[in-house]
């Protein structure tokens, strides 16, 4: 079938991107689904960092590829081999699938599925090559989703299913944003009630985690940004201390505010520097994780002697360490129950249409989360 979709064709691309155009919108063709894959036609697709590092060269991915991975769509065929999920089911998009039968999907890990990711590296599907081609030559996939097309061809295992009825603009948000900062929050660091959470960087995902550290029962929710109006609108959603991250004294004075630093400090920037703020203002005992995938050469050092004495722990989290089919489900039950107000991270809609203009707002954080809408 033929679609419209949002092609990349080279990376890197500078801003102004209503300029430099990195993103056009053409037909493409669109195979059906194979075996233990769907057709979806996509809702709501959010604009998120990952996608603007492909477009600036942070993350190299192969081009030309369909951007997109945080969505959300109804499904309208299903391949062989698919019995759980019906044309007609509503669907989240997560931008990593799970084979179920490597080691880490064996352990409970899936978000660190070894074939999940081989794919994703490679721009295609789970079961192995490409849906998508152009004037007869093959798109490549992002993270296995290609989000950003009025129909997309998924591995089952890139879907879950969702039986409550909300707006597909705020279903997608559940698929990145949601996933990996709330889940950042509760799994990678499982935070209890009582305990104190900083948050450095607060992009979708930041403010996401801002939501899930209140919800988690944080009495103090330290959020950190360079931007004012990011602090402010952390503390319309729970936090209790906010600091402008360009202060040069910004370490002495959280660790002042909370009498030796916070519990759990979670790194949302993509920056070593950022990760290096949220480890010195880690208490004695505490943890402080990444979840912001810096560019492939950031480095960061600590001093080896305060790990040891201090007997501090350092976390990678990636999707948030969630095992989305559980996840996502639970999340949502937490914004039926107005206990995550997820809403709240999404700034405005648009078409297709506007994509460029759309990431030039990203990228000149005007904007929490902009969802384009189908």
């Amino acid at each position: 079938m033929k679609v419209r979709a949002a092609i990349l064709r080279q990376s890197p691309v500078k801003p102004p991107f209503s300029v430099s155009r990195p993103l056009s919108i053409e037909t493409v063709e669109l195979a059906g689904p194979g075996p233990e894959e769907l057709l979806v036609r996509i809702g709501a697709a959010g604009l998120c960092h990952s996608d603007l590092s492909v477009i600036n060269g942070d993350r190299p991915r192969p081009t030309p590829m369909v951007l997109g991975h945080e969505a959300a769509g109804t499904v309208e065929a299903v391949g062989s081999g698919v019995h759980d999920i019906r044309p007609g089911d509503r669907v989240v998009t997560t931008f990593l699938p799970s084979c179920g039968h490597c080691l880490p999907c064996a352990e409970g890990r899936s978000a660190l599925c070894i074939p999940g990711a081989e794919a994703n590296g490679k721009g295609e599907l789970l079961g192995g090559g490409s849906r998508l081609s152009c004037e007869e030559v093959p798109l490549y996939h992002h993270l296995g989703v290609s989000g950003f097309a009025e129909y997309a061809v998924v591995s089952r295992y890139s879907a879950v299913k969702v039986e409550a009825e909300l707006p597909m603009a705020e279903m997608a948000l559940f698929g990145c944003a949601v996933l990996t900062g709330v889940g950042a929050i509760v799994n990678t660091c499982r935070v209890q009630p009582g305990q104190s959470v900083a948050i450095v960087g607060l992009g979708g995902v930041g403010l996401a985690a801002v939501l899930g550290a209140v919800a988690s029962g944080a009495t103090r929710v330290v959020a950190i940004d360079l931007a004012q109006e990011k602090l402010d609108k952390a503390r319309e959603i729970g936090a209790t201390d906010t600091f402008l991250a360009g202060d040069p004294d910004i370490v002495e004075k959280v660790r002042e505010a909370t009498r030796g630093g916070v519990d759990h400090a979670v790194e949302m920037a993509g920056s070593a520097r950022a990760f290096e703020t949220a480890y010195k203002i880690t208490r004695r005992g505490g943890t402080t994780a990444s979840a912001g995938l810096a560019p492939p050469s950031a480095q960061f050092s600590i001093p080896a002697v305060g790990l040891v004495a201090d007997e501090r722990v350092v976390r990678g989290s990636y999707m948030g360490s969630c095992v989305p089919v559980r996840d996502i489900p639970r999340f949502i039950a937490l914004y039926q129950a107005g206990k995550l107000p997820v809403n709240r991270l999404l700034s405005s809609t648009g078409p297709l249409e506007g994509i460029n203009e759309a990431f030039d707002l990203l990228h000149e954080a005007k904007v929490i989360r902009h969802v384009i809408t189908f």
